[in-house]
């Protein structure tokens, strides 16, 4: 049976540090430092997070202010995402590793099926939509959860888990997040639009093709279940044993220069 490091953050943090980490986890990894590494976190205060190539001024700065929450961009691809009541997951592998061999959209599929047993714990039958390109390139918006996405995990037609990869120096890093509770369609008051209207349309259409684990259960897993299953789900798919470890201290070193050079300086944020 193989092993990978679990590493289980019940303490949330803000979004630069967050993202600080995950990317500190990838240089470990693909550097032989550290062994494949399976991260679970949360967030606090609540962030909206740009994906690499999105244009920052589709974000509200005024709106995030007023409210004290984070703006950030991601190292990953993407549209926006607001990151709060919810549970983040990142993976970060070497590319020999068997779950990132092949192309990404591959390791999409094989990931998915950790995540939809994941779900299973929790009682929720979802499914891993396969979005063609054709699909995606129909559809354009400013947040994340509108948008297919290939295997995407849905439930009932809705987007429930969103994930987004990385590939750099012979490492993978895949994060996704799991909305637990709340309105999803927040987003778009701390998006930009041109009218009232146009923020009002996107809303409906955000609240129409994603849900939260609350809406799809009936109740609210608190996070710590979730996180849970989300372990059962990937030792169970991939026959692994997850070993509980803490970060090191040079990966904790290098996510804080790294959360100074780029997640946290507003010119990383700001350079598109």
């Amino acid at each position: 049976m193989a092993q990978m490091r679990s590493i289980v953050e019940s303490e949330f943090r803000n979004g630069a540090w967050n993202m600080a980490v995950d990317s500190a986890i990838v240089e470990a990894v693909a550097a032989c430092e550290r062994p494949p590494t399976l991260r679970f976190y949360g967030w606090k205060p609540f962030c909206l997070s740009l994906g690499y190539g999105q244009r920052w001024r589709e974000a509200d700065p005024q709106a995030l202010e007023a409210r004290d929450w984070d703006l950030l961009r991601r190292p990953t691809g993407g549209k926006a995402i607001l990151h709060g009541d919810e549970l983040t997951y990142s993976l970060c592998l070497p590319l020999d590793h068997r779950l990132a061999c092949g192309d990404i959209v591959e390791s999409y599929r094989r990931i998915s099926v950790g995540l939809l047993r994941a779900l299973d714990y929790l009682g929720i039958s979802a499914v891993a939509e396969h979005q063609g390109q054709g699909v995606r390139r129909q559809l354009s918006g400013p947040v994340c959860f509108e948008l297919p996405s290939h295997y995407e995990i849905a439930v009932a037609g809705r987007k429930l888990i969103g994930s987004a990869q990385l590939r750099r120096k012979g490492a993978m890093l895949q994060h996704g997040t799991i909305p637990l509770r709340g309105d999803v369609g927040r987003i778009c008051d701390v998006l930009a639009f041109d009218t009232e209207a146009e923020r009002d349309s996107q809303r409906q259409r955000v609240r129409r093709r994603a849900a939260t684990l609350a809406q799809v259960t009936g109740r609210e897993p608190a996070w710590s279940e979730v996180a849970a299953a989300l372990e059962h789900g990937f030792s169970a798919a991939f026959d692994l044993t997850l070993l509980h470890e803490q970060l090191s201290e040079n990966e904790l070193t290098r996510a804080a220069e790294i959360e100074a050079e780029r997640f946290g300086n507003p010119a990383w944020t700001r350079k598109r």
